[in-house]
C-alpha cells in the first residue's frame, strides 16, 4: 500500500514435536557425514550469491 506493506497474521500451525513429523523425512541414500553436509550448504550459499546479481 503506497510506500509500505501490510502484514496480516495467518493461522498458526499446531505445535509439533520431531517425532510427529520425522516420518515424512524419508531419505533412502547413504547417510551423510557432517563434512559432506557442510560442503553442500556452502555450495548452496555460493550458488545463491552468484544468482543474486
Amino acid at each position: 500500500m503506497g510506500n509500505g506493506i501490510i502484514l496480516k497474521l495467518k493461522k498458526l500451525f499446531p505445535e509439533t514435536k520431531l517425532d510427529d513429523v520425522a516420518g515424512c523425512l524419508k531419505y533412502q541414500g547413504k547417510p551423510k557425514i557432517l563434512k559432506e553436509m557442510d560442503n553442500a550448504i556452502r555450495q548452496g550459499v555460493n550458488e545463491s550469491w552468484h544468482n543474486c546479481g
